[in-house]
């Protein structure tokens, strides 16, 4: 009996031993200073190191794809619902224990758990409150008034966020409205757009423009940095009537090549427990998608306002009647 336990006991070790040693692999879209704290918080609890591949999400889904059953990747984080759920119908991913999965709302992952959405942001808009030429601004589509001609700033039309904005405004408002919105913007902004929604935050603070269409940890980051910014945060599209804010979310999935699941299940159940989501909120300032999580103190909580009602995984399934409707208007 105790010769048993003994082995029982040296056959755990070493698998410990053997996660330990075998790195997890995770094909990052995500900036390092988003996921590392995350990371690191993991690999001290559980020993288990980790070599995280950076890139755009895009490239890195591709990337997957074209590797097959040769990638070393374990797992894939996307700063975008709509690459994520791509990559699901791409079948690169296998399906998450639902022990794991259903701590995230189902509206926040993918309806086969091929992947799960860990943190949200809001697309809000940041005004200098010195200016009162956007006092009339309620909806994101009022970014297309005249009024706002050469006074908007916005991100050229390939930063994800942007994309999976247009696509919850197109399913809320419709193609013709959303496509009049679009081109109202483009006139607005006569093709002077940001590569960074932190320039965008930057431009508005220092009156160069009066209005910017952001995700809304930026405004809260540089407000933490300078608070006494000139910034006044617009929620938009509320009230009755109001479609409400649009979200997106980045999340991970779980590569169907792994040949690490255990060790891959073990940082899904970390990412997706209250101290892996406290992270995310204290860290990003993002939304945790785990009921129960707050978000930081300085961003409103998210029971404060409306969100649009879109499940994640739409972004991903009208990503390329998005991707048409921005290419027919001509967006920088």
């Amino acid at each position: 009996m105790k010769s048993r336990l003994l082995l029982v006991f040296l056959a755990g070790l070493f698998s410990l031993q053997a996660l330990a040693a075998d790195p997890l692999v995770i094909y990052s879209g995500r900036s390092d200073k988003f996921v590392k704290p995350v990371v690191e918080a993991f690999e001290k609890e559980t020993g288990i190191k980790v070599l995280l591949h950076a890139g755009g999400s895009t490239a890195l889904l591709n990337k997957l794809k074209l590797e097959g059953d040769r990638t070393d990747a374990d797992l894939y984080i996307s700063n975008d619902a709509g690459n994520l759920q791509k990559g699901s119908e791409m079948g690169l991913f296998r399906p998450i224990s639902d022990e794991i999965a259903q701590v995230i709302p189902a509206n926040y992952r993918a309806p086969d758990n091929s992947w799960l959405g860990l943190s949200a942001r809001a697309r809000m808009l940041v005004a200098n409150s010195e200016q009162s030429q956007t006092d009339f601004v309620k909806s994101v589509f009022d970014l297309a008034d005249p009024r706002l001609e050469d006074k908007l700033a916005i991100t050229h039309s390939g930063n994800e966020s942007y994309i999976a904005g247009v696509t919850v405004y197109m399913l809320a408002a419709g193609e013709e409205a959303t496509g009049d919105w679009l081109q109202g913007m483009k006139d607005n902004v006569g093709g002077s757009v940001f590569n960074k929604h932190s320039k965008i935050v930057n431009a508005v603070a220092d009156g160069k423009k009066a209005i910017g269409l952001v995700n809304h940890y930026y405004i809260y980051r540089h407000l933490d940095q300078h608070p006494d910014a000139p910034l006044k945060v617009i929620i938009p599209d509320q009230g009755e009537n109001g479609m409400g804010v649009a979200w997106n979310v980045a999340g991970v999935a779980l590569s169907r090549h792994s040949q690490k699941v255990e060790a891959a299940e073990k940082f899904l159940a970390f990412a997706v427990s209250e101290k892996g989501q406290k992270m995310f909120a204290e860290v990003n300032r993002e939304y945790p998608t785990r009921p129960g999580v707050p978000a930081a103190d300085e961003v409103p909580p998210r029971d404060s306002y409306k969100v649009a009602d879109v499940p994640m995984a739409r972004l991903g399934d009208m990503r390329n009647a998005t991707l048409d409707l921005i290419e027919e208007v001509g967006m920088p």
